[in-house]
């Protein structure tokens, strides 16, 4: 006679599994009183090899071994899947994000990735009696304030989402931008464009990341990479257009323009900006979450997140200044800062691409280390070869151009979805100090010896040394996750 099970219990994995080597008796040769509940009190009792449910690992390990499975660690495996395969990974409410990310990123990074042209523009005429390491400190605050800040955001945006955060921080952009033309003085160029601006890009900067991290998990690097190239677009298309329109219209007008371009992209942004998980259940906090830093991979992650943006910021924000003082045309200098975005453009894209396949750290280690060959082998002997300049820009574009993409895609890594803008935010703090600092180092540096050589030969080792450490940063986090084997996709 043959009795098909009637309950869950008859059928699961751990009341089927049979010892090793040990094949299961037909159904109808069972002794029935063997198919009552607990009729059975031997934990080597067979069950029916005919359910479809029996897993090959169930009948190939002894019961002693698959007995040791508890409800509570099945359940979490079953939600560890669940997590898993919960993200849509695509689909158009999930790309329209993407695209609302994008227009955020660009009233961020793409004015970010603008800083030499501003530099350069106020060194020669509202600030020019103040020496580099001075006016460095003004986009220095400006980094500074939007990294900063997102300790107080990342809490705000996990709990609440992003739409209070991205109308104000649109408003204070705008308004930066808008303001910007009527300074003259250096106290007012610094609240107007640091403090007035840098907040509104602390608004918008981990938004415009953590939604990301709401629809995508395994392309989250080619998504956030998509993104991220608003930084590039930015970098291309603001230089241009500041170097046309300054001469004509004045750099009143310029900015008002870029200010009216940015509140566009701001209506795009607040439009489709948007989560999709839970919120988080950590309280808010006001202070940074030191109990991230027991993990020493996140450790070592803000570490090289503050060593790379020494790294990062010095050739965007001085190689304008560097083409101008070894005999560039000042259209030829701006140039340069052009070229240098487009080539971050296939930087932000094809790293993050290739970061989802084999591995997000081994591709910012790969990237970082570039970073050091372009600026030894390109920049360092380059002097008024305007050939070597530009070979410089693009390889030095291209491989800088994954870093602000994929170290937030590497922090994600590190935590739950839900929780990324605590994560986030907290590296933002730790790197921000690099941004505040950066600078004014770099321009000190400048100042150093007689000859302005020596002075250009400091800042670019100290542009080298940086992504070293940086690089040496991440391959120490790698290396604690899943040891030195090269092969293996982290």
């Amino acid at each position: 006679m043959t009795i098909a099970p009637r309950n869950a219990d008859d059928s699961c994995l751990i009341n089927q599994t049979v010892p090793a080597g040990i094949l299961a008796p037909p159904s109808e040769h069972l002794d029935e009183k063997s198919l009552l509940p607990n009729s059975n009190p031997n934990p080597n009792q067979l069950s029916n090899p005919s359910d479809d449910q029996v897993s090959q690992t169930g009948r190939s390990h002894p019961v002693g071994t698959t007995t040791a499975v508890s409800p509570t660690s099945s359940s979490g495996e079953s939600d560890d899947e669940y997590e898993e395969s919960d993200f849509p990974e695509g689909g158009l409410q999930a790309w329209l994000v993407v695209l609302g990310s994008f227009c955020t990123m660009m009233s961020v990074y793409g004015i970010i990735n603008s800083a030499a042209v501003f530099e350069s523009y106020f060194a020669t005429n509202q600030l020019a009696e103040y020496n580099s390491s001075t006016i460095g400190w003004i986009f220095s605050v400006y980094l500074f304030t939007v990294f900063f800040f997102g300790i107080q955001v990342g809490p705000i945006f996990d709990r609440h989402g992003p739409r209070i955060l991205v109308v104000v921080g649109s408003v204070l952009v705008v308004a930066s931008q808008l303001l910007l033309g009527l300074c003259k003085e250096y106290y007012q160029i610094l609240l107007t464009y640091s403090i007035l601006g840098g907040l509104g890009g602390a608004l918008l900067n981990v938004p415009a990341y953590g939604v990301i991290a709401h629809y995508f998990k395994k392309r989250r690097g080619f998504a956030t990479g998509i993104a991220a190239t608003a930084g590039s677009v930015g970098g291309v298309a603001f230089p241009l257009y500041l170097q046309a329109v300054i001469p004509k219209l004045g750099f009143a007008w310029s900015t008002r323009i870029i200010g009216f371009i940015l509140l566009f992209l701001s209506v795009i942004s607040n439009l489709l900006v948007r989560t999709r998980l839970p919120p988080s259940t950590h309280p808010r906090r006001v202070l940074p979450d030191w109990s991230l830093f027991k993990d020493l991979k996140f450790t070592l992650c803000c570490a090289g997140v503050w060593f790379m943006e020494w790294g990062i910021f010095t050739p965007l924000t001085y190689i304008v200044s560097y083409a101008a003082a070894h005999g560039q045309e000042s259209t030829d200098a701006y140039t340069l800062l052009a070229l240098l975005n487009a080539g971050s453009f296939l930087g932000r894209f094809l790293p993050g691409l290739l970061a989802d396949r084999f591995g997000r750290f081994n591709v910012i280690i790969l990237t970082n280390a570039l970073c050091v060959i372009t600026i030894l082998g390109f920049w360092l002997p380059a002097g008024d070869s305007r050939a070597l300049l530009i070979v410089f820009a693009v390889t030095f574009g291209f491989a800088s151009g994954s870093n602000l993409g994929l170290y937030p895609v590497c922090i994600g890594q590190l935590c739950d979805a839900r929780d990324y803008g605590r994560y986030f935010s907290t590296a933002m703090m730790t790197g921000s100090f690099g941004t505040l600092s950066s600078l004014p180092i770099a321009g000190a540096l400048l100042e150093i010896g007689n000859q302005q050589e020596q002075g250009w030969l400091a800042l670019i080792l100290f542009a080298a040394l940086s992504y070293a450490i940086a690089m040496s940063c991440f391959l120490g986090a790698r290396v604690l996750a899943v040891s030195w084997g090269v092969k293996e996709v982290y």
